[in-house]
């Protein structure tokens, strides 16, 4: 990493202008549910609060198993269900057999004709990617690939706060309460400074970690700290609730990730075009206070020279 890269992606992590202050936090149980406080200081350098309550499911249920993927726990759970599916149909003139060949299992198929040993081949990868895909989705996993080709396994963020979304709902009254001119803007940038004053856990490389350290909405929330894909979740979620129709996309850079909303720019804005549509950026990491629509230098570079990439999160879920 050169000079200037080191000094911009500092100047991301540790902003020498103005920085989020969580002034107070509190949770308390009361008959099923916690009740979270928090206050901070916001862009204005003005004292904001917000109080509200998330079920114990919420908190305690959902994403309860979500856990960093792991390739060698992955490949024995899929293989697994390849055996069971095998068994419950059987291959057609052919014999599946299982042998572990360099600590790995592979399958090697016999049969006495070669035609049906090759669609006894082609039927084991058909039941092998079915497996995958559905690993993939009820462990809440994508396969990624970074701006410079690199390819490896994270979290699926987009998912996990579309499934986080209905338990949020109930903040829109509480959030709009909070601010007097109920523009999107103002609502977004009071969303913002509350995630940004949250504090900051560092994010791990995205490919190598394999979501290591990532919390959900709710569990952030709980433990009171996230890293930059865990903000720009909880942030994504809670915009969502807010407004549902509005389009948006999660940015990944290096070691960083910020959001991009689908609503007018004003002058001098940050913003991205992505499938034809103009997003509007903002910072939800902190603890540099970025209003919405400016980001920080490393991010803008990023942005710039097209070192990104993005995902969609609309309404329904898919891109």
């Amino acid at each position: 990493m050169n000079t200037l890269k080191i000094t911009l992606y500092l100047s991301l992590c540790f902003a020498t202008f103005v920085n989020a202050k969580q002034v107070s936090f509190s949770k308390y149980a009361e008959e099923g549910q916690y009740n979270f406080n928090y206050q901070w200081l916001d862009h204005s350098n003005k004292q904001q609060s917000i109080s509200f309550a998330l079920t114990k499911p919420a908190l305690f249920e959902h994403f309860r198993d979500l856990k960093p993927y792991q390739s060698d726990f992955s490949h024995r759970t899929i293989m697994h269900k390849l055996k069971k599916q095998l068994k419950v149909e059987p291959l057609n003139g052919a014999q599946a057999f299982f042998l572990q060949e360099n600590g790995e299992t592979v399958v090697q198929i016999k049969g006495r004709e070669d035609k049906q040993v090759a669609l006894a081949y082609q039927r084991v990868t058909e039941i092998k990617q079915q497996a995958t895909k559905q690993y993939f989705k009820d462990n809440y996993y994508q396969l990624f690939n970074t701006h410079d080709g690199e390819l490896g396994v994270k979290i699926d963020h987009v998912s996990i706060a579309n499934e986080s979304v209905n338990d949020f709902k109930h903040l829109k009254p509480i959030i709009l309460d909070k601010v007097p001119l109920k523009t999107m803007r103002r609502v977004t940038d009071y969303v913002l400074g509350f995630v940004q004053s949250i504090p900051y856990s560092t994010l791990e490389s995205r490919i190598t970690s394999s979501g290591a350290g990532f919390n959900s909405p709710a569990k952030l929330l709980w433990e009171n700290q996230g890293d930059c894909d865990s903000k720009v979740t909880l942030t994504a979620t809670i915009l969502r609730a807010l407004m549902p129709r509005v389009k948006m996309i999660m940015v990944y850079i290096d070691n960083h990730a910020f959001i991009g909303i689908a609503i007018p720019a004003n002058a001098g804005d940050k913003t991205l075009t992505h499938q034809g549509i103009s997003y509007l950026l903002a910072e939800p990491t902190g603890p540099a206070l970025y209003k919405l629509g400016k980001i920080a230098p490393e991010s803008e570079l990023a942005v710039d020279q097209g070192r990104y990439v993005a995902e969609a999160f609309h309404s329904d879920g898919h891109d």
